[in-house]
């Protein structure tokens, strides 16, 4: 059998201690785009964190996981929870993808992984996730994964020199079994 990790063209694994200078470009391809603008990083801190995330217990389910090409063995992009409510059965995630690796079905595939993971065997009922009102490509992926427009919040982001709209968009479990059925990916 193969693992519940595994896809046609991906397999999502937790970060390694040499994973640091794949989250280096990474960052440096988010902010080329316009996703983010943060100070400069040193290459020691990537290498601190990266070791760091390698030991993290993982006890929750809010973490990042690294989005590794099967044909390569190459990490091309992360994904992972970022807020997690058990209680009400919502959880929010993200996901990144080197630039050169975009529009070959890697991230499509990744987030369906751990969706399944979060709706079949975690039990959460909704995800949500924020997407930048310019970022045509993401809101895309999402609308193709089921995702639905659940809101608009304007000018809620300041980013490279001007406010954005922040899209907020939703699955729920039933929504996402119906257009991902287990066996599938």
């Amino acid at each position: 059998m193969t693992s519940f990790w595994t896809g046609q063209r991906v397999r999502l694994r937790g970060i390694e201690p040499g994973d640091w200078a794949a989250f280096r470009r990474f960052a440096a391809d988010e902010e080329r785009t316009g996703d983010v603008l943060r100070p400069p990083r040193s290459a020691g801190s990537f290498r601190v964190w990266a070791r760091e995330q390698a030991v993290a217990t993982g006890d929750d389910d809010c973490f990042r996981l690294v989005i590794e090409a099967l044909d390569t063995g190459e990490a091309v992009g992360a994904v992972g929870a970022s807020y997690a409510d058990p209680h009400a059965g919502r959880f929010e995630y993200g996901i990144t993808l080197e630039a050169g690796h975009r529009r070959k079905g890697y991230a499509r595939e990744a987030a369906v992984l751990l969706l399944r993971f979060f709706f079949a065997e975690r039990r959460h009922h909704k995800c949500e996730v924020r997407i930048f009102a310019d970022n045509a490509a993401s809101l895309a992926l999402h609308r193709g994964l089921g995702f639905v427009e659940e809101g608009r919040l304007r000018d809620h982001v300041f980013l490279g020199g001007r406010h954005q709209d922040l899209v907020l968009m939703g699955l729920l479990a039933g929504e996402f079994d119906r257009l991902h059925p287990a066996g599938g990916a």
